[in-house]
Formats: C-alpha cells, sequence, structure tokens
C-alpha cells in the first residue's frame, strides 16, 4: 500500500484556513477518492486538547513563559504525531494538518524571539521524521487577518493568541515569508486575501500540480 501524502497548512490569525482546508478535504474526497484524515494544533489528541484549553482559554496563565508556550506546543505535536499522523500515513491516508511544526518554528522562534536554532532541536525531537510533503501557505495582510480573527470569535472573545498586539502578528507573517523563500520545494504561497473560491482554484492547482493522482 502506498503511503499517504501529508498536506499542512499554515498562515496567521485569520487568513481562512479552516475554510479551505474544509473545501480542499471535501474537493479531494469527492473527486479523487483520498482518505482523509484531519488534525488542528494544538489538539487532535486527548492530551492535545488538553493543552489547546490550557494555551488558548485558561485563565490565569497570562505570565506564562514563551519557553513554556514553546514546549507546550511541541508536547501536543510529538502525541498527535505519534498517536494519529504516523499510522494514518502508513495506512495509506491522507493527512491534511491546520498548524504543524512551522508554527512553531514562526510564532515562539521569531514571534517570540527563542530563535530558530533553538526551535529545530525541539520541533526534531517532536516530529522525528514525519514532515509534510507539501505545506501551503496562506497569505495575507497581518492586520486584515487579525481582524477577521477577532470578528470570527466575536462571540467567545478573542483567545491568548488573538490578543497579542499587531507588531506580532506583522513579525509573524515576515517571518512565514522567509521561511517559504527558503523552503521553495516544500511551501507553496497562496494570496488569501482573494475571494474564497479564488484561494481554493489557486491552491486546487497547487494540489493536483503537486501529487499524481494517475
Amino acid at each position: 500500500m502506498a503511503r499517504g501524502q501529508f498536506i499542512s497548512f499554515e498562515g496567521s490569525e485569520g487568513c481562512g484556513k479552516s475554510t479551505q482546508i474544509f473545501l480542499l478535504e471535501e474537493r479531494l474526497r469527492k473527486e479523487r477518492g483520498v482518505e482523509i484524515l484531519r488534525t488542528r494544533e494544538p489538539g487532535g489528541t486527548i492530551i492535545g486538547e488538553h493543552v489547546r484549553d490550557l494555551l488558548q482559554h485558561t485563565e490565569g496563565v497570562e505570565n506564562m513563559t514563551s519557553e513554556c508556550e514553546m514546549f507546550l506546543f511541541a508536547a501536543s505535536r510529538s502525541q498527535l504525531v505519534r498517536e494519529k499522523i504516523s499510522p494514518a500515513l502508513d495506512a495509506g491516508t491522507w493527512v491534511i494538518a491546520d498548524r504543524f511544526v512551522d508554527s512553531t518554528t514562526i510564532y515562539q522562534g521569531i514571534g517570540r524571539g527563542l530563535g530558530i536554532e533553538k526551535l529545530n532541536t525541539v520541533s526534531g525531537i517532536a516530529v522525528g521524521e514525519t514532515m509534510p510533503d507539501i505545506t501551503i501557505l496562506l497569505d495575507m495582510d497581518a492586520a486584515v487577518g487579525h481582524a477577521r480573527a477577532v470578528a470570527t470569535s466575536a462571540g467567545e472573545g478573542p483567545d491568548r493568541m488573538e490578543n497579542q498586539p499587531i507588531e506580532f502578528f506583522e513579525t509573524v507573517r515576515a517571518g512565514y515569508l522567509d521561511l517559504a523563500k527558503n523552503n521553495p520545494d516544500r511551501i507553496i504561497v497562496i494570496n488569501a486575501a482573494q475571494s474564497i473560491d479564488e484561494v481554493a482554484d489557486d491552491l486546487w492547482s497547487a494540489i493536483e500540480t503537486r501529487f499524481d493522482f494517475s
């Protein structure tokens, strides 16, 4: 049995990842007959969901250090890779990940200033050899994306990450674009400021170009 393909989605807050992941998953299933496992980070396992709640919504953790945040994300990812992602890929299932290792590289390594080298060491332990075959980076203006994210979460209020100043998200966006420039074989940048249908069409073209469905 052929190994499944691993696609990750990245981008700053409000870039439309959830919508595009849903559209891609539906299209792969209907048009190509592909079995899909969708994951999110942090989360995706019982352990990961507890980490997610701690990172995003638990009261009284405003003083969480950047190093603690980094290790919590890595711990959630480590469990997700070994419990869900690797077994699915080995079984021939395609995996679509709503964030993966690049998020920690950018948000904690660059956004929090911990440094890429330190993050690469931690991430290497967390994921081992399991890396995406391609990564879709949905890129848009940081202020516009942040405003979208806050509006979407209006009922619950912004989570801990969405409460960061806009300068943080501008740094994150620049970090993602630099990462894409340094990894052109894996990371595909798509203009997320377009309409939903235009983004979906660009994304599908990238998928068809990269993978052989014959």
